[in-house]
């Protein structure tokens, strides 16, 4: 009895902890597919599910324009954040460039509030004339992602990827053709795990779109904040948008789920 407690207890536990987590999940979805008048009803009631709530965001909001907006500037600003990110963890790694003093500046970084870059942020892109532009907002979640991707990439350079690059240099590679051919290739799971992670990290900001965007560049996160009429916010519609906006990810996740695990199980060994 003692052996077989000790097997089902654990996958109790798990399942419980699990349906807690998925539980908010669930009941935006069950709003999303009920009519407005039975999302406020409690306790709760199922009532006739379809779609019109999906179809309502697209026909009384700019939904497309808000989730155009999302995917370009998240997508733009993790290609051009991840190759930077990669040259940076490899120079920290192999080169020592800066020494700790700059390394630890990086982190620092990621300690700041995100209060205290928007305001200068804001005041530089005014005087350039960059402000509610899609620009604007690619150049500000850089100063996100890019210190926390470079941050997170410096282990999957260290240790082994050392003796590595040698053996290569030794058969006549240069500096530049090692990095490329040879730490690039080992880091791959690591750097994808770093896109995925930079890509969700764009996809959510709220607070650099709230203060730079205009009315066409807002993406999903202040959008939803938006989603409200002259009767209040509406729940259904509201659920419905939430549903939409997390698909990308969910739709990310099965492709790179392999590489993810194995990429940050990669750096925390290392």
């Amino acid at each position: 009895m003692n052996r077989l407690a000790k097997k089902i207890v654990p996958h109790i536990i798990l399942t419980v902890f699990s349906l807690i987590i998925l539980m908010p999940l669930v009941w935006i979805v069950r709003v999303s597919l009920t009519d407005k008048l039975t999302a406020y009803k409690i306790p709760p009631e199922i009532g006739t599910l379809g779609l019109n709530n999906y179809v309502d965001i697209f026909e009384r909001f700019p939904f497309v324009t808000w989730f155009a907006n999302s995917f370009i500037i998240a997508i733009v600003s993790t290609a051009i954040a991840l190759p930077l990110a990669t040259a940076m963890a490899y120079s920290f790694a192999r080169l020592n460039t800066g020494g700790a003093l700059l390394r630890l500046g990086v982190l620092a970084s990621q300690m700041l509030p995100p209060i205290i870059l928007v305001l200068p942020l804001f005041g530089v892109f005014l005087f350039v004339g960059l402000t509610q532009s899609r620009v604007s907002l690619i150049v500000a979640h850089l100063s996100i992602s890019l210190p926390f991707l470079s941050w997170m990439l410096v282990s999957f350079f260290e240790g082994d990827m050392a003796r590595l690059e040698e053996a290569a240099r030794v058969d006549g590679a240069s500096r530049w053709q090692a990095f490329l051919l040879v730490a690039v290739p080992v880091a791959a799971p690591g750097i994808l795990a770093a896109g995925l992670l930079g890509f969700i990290l764009s996809w959510n900001e709220f607070l650099f779109v709230l203060v730079l965007s205009g009315p066409g560049t807002q993406t999903l996160p202040v959008g939803l904040a938006s989603l409200e009429t002259h009767a209040g916010v509406e729940i259904a519609p509201l659920a419905a948008a939430t549903v939409v906006s997390l698909l990308p990810v969910f739709a990310l996740l099965p492709f790179l789920r392999k590489h993810l695990i194995k990429g940050l199980s990669l750096g925390a060994l290392k």
